[in-house]
């Protein structure tokens, strides 16, 4: 079944780098080796909500938390243990889709 999964990071004052993301996505490497069971990846600053949103679907909750487990969180905690300021998303959310529709 099909799975949404969500990541919203405040932002902070009128910062709206990306560096934390830009350098995460630059190790993915996901358009040379893009994840499996992955359908589509969104992300961007909504100004109403004040967050940076990442908003993703899946085929299947298992392929989205092996690509976490697997390839971002070795990433996220290099990273932080290098001494890059990357506070955890302050909403996370992963749930069933009742209906998809791909155009």
């Amino acid at each position: 079944m099909p799975v949404a999964f969500i990541q919203e990071f405040r932002i902070v004052g009128d910062d709206r780098s990306t560096t934390n993301y830009d350098a995460v996505t630059e190790r993915l490497n996901v358009d040379s080796d893009p994840p499996v069971g992955a359908v589509i990846h969104t992300a961007g600053f909504d100004e109403e909500a004040g967050v940076f949103r990442i908003f993703e679907v899946w085929e299947t909750r298992e392929a989205c938390e092996k690509f976490l487990q697997e390839r971002v969180m070795p990433i996220v905690e290099e990273l932080t243990s290098a001494g890059a300021d990357a506070p955890p998303p302050e909403r996370q959310s992963l749930y069933e889709l009742h209906g998809l529709v791909s155009l």
